[in-house]
């Protein structure tokens, strides 16, 4: 009986298990950048794509709103809850701690009691629509690794669209729209991730799952689905990661998707929970967020496995002679082909495709390289007389030729006198060559 109670416990704590994982942590390590390995009986670097493992990236983002004066307690006011309109013992109040909201409580530590959160004025300009800009920006390209997830304690908006920016703020494109109604409020047809497929991953689409107007439960939170798109391709729990990788590298476009410097939260109109407002009790409604989840990590092109934070910015430890706050251009002196990004295949290690070094040559030391030295006044000397030019020729004397002026233009008795005529000036010619020779090894030195 023991034993049976056992495997019982022992099934359902595996059932559990698979419920509640649904996806694994991380989706990609890649943590190494190079290792020493023995090569023709040395030690050598072997190198490898590397990148930053993921982390909470909210730690390093800065926050503005649009409209500044959008927070609410300045001055202060009273609210009602929305499923109650006849419960209004809410106050905000910036200059009292425990009363006010501000921005930063979106991302302090959860699981305090009572909860922290900002919170917005409320609709009193109704009907001008009450609409605010969140924008968290890094200062820093990044890579999503998990879902965005908004956490509001009031209702969730009827209205909203999540965008990106990949220039540090100057454009934007959506990233996905929510409404309670699709048509009316965007003149899309309403879609969810799951319906998606591997060659439509990339689209753009408004859901009404997530603008349910009262307050459940279950029900406060917005969610931007990127393991779920990932899925499209990696299969269920992300099991089949080459495929993702291989994709990742290949389909363009795909991984710029995941990448982002900016992030804006656009709250279009607020939780109503009736398709009418209650034009006499417009505190009931406003936008109110306890706390907002951003998983990725520092884009470093997978040519570092570090990223640091320092004087309140993001940079990446660059690796494999690169530079930059992303890793995106070579070392200068490492620039002998042209710079790029590592590569995730083949799997599991990469290719880190490392700058190699630039070998800087003046005309004078090309020209070296491209020709042969044929002549050299130090060690190979040109003969009968002759001084070596530039290392590629000789310069002869009247009588003689060839590559070295080996080699005597005459005839008969006109070569004895021009060999007698060589000796008479051999001493001359020893002194020049010596000269020479010293001034080549001064300026050598």
């Amino acid at each position: 009986m023991y034993l049976l109670q056992v495997f019982v416990l022992q099934a359902l704590w595996v059932s559990w298990c698979h419920a509640t994982q649904h996806y694994p942590a991380s989706w990609g390590h890649y943590d190494v950048c190079k290792s020493q390995v023995y090569a023709e009986d040395r030690l050598a670097w072997h190198y490898m794509a590397c990148q930053p493992e993921a982390t909470d990236m909210t730690k390093y983002l800065t926050v503005s709103l649009d409209p500044p004066n959008i927070t609410c307690g300045d001055p202060p006011e009273m609210y009602c809850a929305l499923e109650n309109p006849y419960m209004c013992n809410n106050e905000c109040d910036a200059d009292t701690e425990e009363l006010a909201h501000p921005p930063e409580l979106m991302f302090d530590s959860e699981g305090r009691n009572p909860t922290t959160f900002w919170q917005s004025t409320s609709w009193k300009k109704y009907p001008k629509p009450l609409q605010v800009n969140i924008t968290l920006s890094w200062n820093k390209t990044i890579e999503l690794t998990d879902d965005i997830v908004l956490t509001f304690e009031s209702g969730r908006p009827e209205q909203l669209v999540l965008e990106k920016s990949l220039d540090y703020g100057r454009t934007w494109q959506p990233y996905q729209f929510y409404a309670s109604d699709c048509l009316d409020a965007f003149t899309m047809e309403p879609k969810a991730v799951h319906q998606l497929t591997p060659s439509t991953m990339l689209e753009i689409i408004c859901t009404e799952a997530y603008s349910t107007g009262y307050v459940w439960k279950y029900d406060k939170t917005v969610r931007f689905e990127i393991k779920d798109r990932f899925a499209l391709l990696a299969g269920p729990r992300l099991h089949n990661m080459a495929s993702l990788y291989g994709q990742l590298d290949t389909t363009k476009n795909l991984r710029d998707f995941f990448t982002l410097t900016d992030l804006r939260i656009r709250l279009l109109r607020p939780a109503t929970g009736a398709t009418m407002v209650d034009e006499n009790n417009l505190s009931r409604y406003f936008y109110a967020i306890s706390d907002i989840k951003v998983q990725g990590r520092c884009k470093c092109n997978l040519h570092a496995n570090s990223c640091v934070f320092d004087k309140g910015k993001l940079g990446c430890e660059c690796e494999h002679n690169t530079t930059g706050p992303d890793c995106a251009r070579c070392k200068r002196h490492y620039q002998g082909r042209a710079w790029s990004m590592g590569s995730y295949l083949p799997i599991p290690k990469g290719t880190a495709n490392i700058c190699d070094v630039k070998i800087a040559l003046s005309t004078y030391s090309f020209s070296r390289l491209l020709k042969p030295r044929v002549c050299d006044n130090v060690l190979l000397r040109c003969q009968n007389g002759g001084v070596c030019h530039h290392h590629q020729r000789c310069q002869c004397l009247a009588g003689f030729g060839g590559v070295l002026c080996e080699t005597a233009q005459c005839q008969g008795d006109s070569c004895e006198d021009l060999q007698s005529s060589q000796l008479s000036l051999h001493p001359l010619l020893l002194t020049l060559k010596l000269f020479l020779t010293l001034s080549l090894l001064l300026v050598t030195l």
